[in-house]
């Protein structure tokens, strides 16, 4: 009997720790979105952040949405030759990128790299007291330091979706033309026709939130960070880990909503 009280009591500590770090969560993003509409407004701290998150994410989303493409391109069409289907591979390519994998991958790329650089550089300044200082000098950490950066994710994000779903699709129709014999005019035909303006639309959404996600988590881990090098690591850490869990589970949710008739 006691072993199993002492089972329930743990499991009953970890649940109470998990709803109180929901709860602080919520605490610190309706804090960030109420600073949204009192001044002062940071501008330069917006404009540098905006560069950072969206100009400087843009490569490694390109990539990773070209190659994802070749390689749905190519599995569809493996897949569809056991039915004769091969000719959904430009359709198939055009809305499975724009619906889901754009997003999701264009999301849990910028959380790799955005999410770890702001919750290791807001630590770093919580272990160096440069926000100590912010606050000594009458300004709020949470308006120069946390509202920028969640504002140009939420806004940047999108955007890198949208860039990512043309350039996912050009690699999809370069396998496509290339590698497996389409006609370049059916090819373009083909995915124009067939892809509708809500599926873009519900991708760029979904990187919005996306973006929202990413940023917050950098910087409440980075606010809440440890003292020292390790407490910075373990803040980049948890960073990552937890928006690209938050990342997949509000994608689950969004295409329950977006899409579930």
């Amino acid at each position: 009997m006691s072993v199993i009280t002492t089972l329930l009591a743990a499991i009953g500590r970890h649940v109470f720790a998990a709803l109180a770090g929901v709860g602080r969560v919520t605490l610190f993003a309706g804090e960030t979105v109420s600073h949204l509409f009192r001044p002062p407004f940071y501008t330069r701290e917006f404009g540098h952040a905006l560069i950072q998150i969206g100009w400087l994410s843009l490569p490694v989303v390109g990539l990773t949405a070209l190659f994802t493409g070749g390689a749905l391109a190519l599995q569809i069409y493996a897949g569809g030759a056991r039915f004769n289907a091969e000719t959904v591979v430009p359709s198939i390519v055009a809305i499975g990128l724009t619906r889901e994998l754009g997003p999701v991958l264009g999301g849990l790329m910028v959380a790799a790299r955005v999410a770890s650089s702001i919750a290791a550089e807001i630590g770093t300044m919580k272990v160096t007291e440069q926000i100590d200082a912010l606050t000594t000098l009458s300004t709020s950490p949470m308006k120069y330091l946390t509202l920028p950066r969640v504002l140009a994710a939420t806004l940047a994000v999108p955007l890198l979706v949208g860039v990512g779903d043309v350039i996912g699709i050009m690699g999809g129709f370069l396998v496509g033309v290339g590698r497996l014999d389409f006609n370049a005019a059916s090819y373009m035909h083909n995915t124009l026709n067939f892809l509708e303006f809500w599926d873009v639309l519900s991708g760029m959404i979904k990187g919005a939130v996306f973006g929202f996600i990413v940023a917050l988590m950098g910087c409440y881990y980075g606010m809440n960070s440890g003292r020292g090098a390790q407490g910075v690591g373990r803040a980049t850490k948890a960073a990552v880990v937890t928006s690209s869990v938050l990342i997949l589970a509000s994608n689950y949710i969004l295409t329950e909503v977006f899409f579930t008739a």
